[in-house]
This record gives structure tokens, sequence and C-alpha cells, in this order.
């Protein structure tokens, strides 16, 4: 959702400059991932879009349901999101700050598919060898897809590398129609 990113984004660099400040962005990050997942719930959401509610009425609704207490900050945050009826782009502002933090500490963030399950050696292993080949430092997560059949499809932001025995049977099919 663009759309969604580009409303969330100065949110999100606001917020991820008043934590670098306060040296707070890792306890932050949790904090916001809490929050929006309880921004996705389906009863949520209809508070959300409920007219008749005031925002202040909201943002202490959704307050109310996290097991901890937010920093005063992000319990302003939600308020001020409250106010400017951007509370649905939560998520997307999480988003943005999780890739700030990251960025911060020159890491990317990094989806390994694999057709089957793989223990945690040959998984490390793995995000070794693409570390060397994108040339950064990853944080990277294992999905298991098995339609790719055999080998790994990886995606780093905006990049895909795809050595996977569907994605080159899906070149070999280009390659014969052409």
């Amino acid at each position: 959702m663009a759309e969604f990113a580009t409303i969330a984004r100065p949110y999100a660099k606001a917020l991820f400059s008043l934590a670098q400040e306060q040296n707070q962005i890792e306890s932050w990050l949790d904090e916001l991932k809490t929050l929006a997942e309880i921004i996705l719930q389906p009863k949520v959401q209809l508070l959300i879009d409920e007219p008749e509610c005031e925002y202040a009425q909201k943002a202490k609704e959704i307050l109310s349901l996290v097991d901890f207490s937010p920093a005063d900050e992000l319990k302003n945050f939600i308020f001020v999101l409250a106010q400017n009826k951007r509370l649905t782009v939560l998520p997307e502002i999480y988003t943005l700050f999780q890739d700030y933090a990251l960025s911060l500490n020159d890491i990317k963030e990094a989806t390994v598919y694999t057709a089957y399950p793989i223990d945690k050696v040959q998984f490390a292993q793995v995000v070794v060898d693409l570390e060397a080949h994108f040339n950064s430092r990853l944080k990277a997560h294992q999905v298991v897809a098995p339609e790719l059949i055999g080998g790994v499809k990886v995606e780093v932001g905006d990049r895909v590398l795809d050595l996977s025995v569907q994605g080159r049977l899906n070149s070999l099919h280009a390659a014969l129609m052409n």
C-alpha cells in the first residue's frame, strides 16, 4: 500500500528521531509492534471506523488493550494518530520504524523462502552466504514455500535472488517460449 507508506513516513521519521534522542529505539520497536498487531484486529478496526466515537476514546480503548504501560511519548503518539484519523496506518509506521532501526545499524531485512524447513545450522550458513552475496548484514527469517520444489528464493528490500527449482523452470519455460 504505497498510499499508506506516504502517509506513514513523516510519522515514522518523527517518532524514530524522538526514539533516537531518548535512546529508546529497541523498546519502542517492541511496543510499536504490539500496537500495530492490535490495530489489525477486526474489532479494533470497527472501533477505528466508528464515526460516533471521539478520537480520545479510541486512543484510550486501544491503549487499554496492551498488557504493558507504553512510554508517555508513545501514548501521546497514539492520541495524535487518533486525532488525525491515522490509526489505520500504524502497522505501516511500525514497518518504516523497523526499517529505520535496521538501516541505522546497517542491517537489512531478508526473507528466505525454502521448499522445506531447514535446521538452524543450515539456515545460519545460508545467511552467511547471503550476507557475502548482498555485501550487507542481514536480519533473516525463513518462510517455507513448498511450491519452490527445491532451493531458495531470497528477498532483500526490492532485490530478489531466485535460486529455486521453480524459478529455474520458469526461466526455462520463458526461454523456450521465446
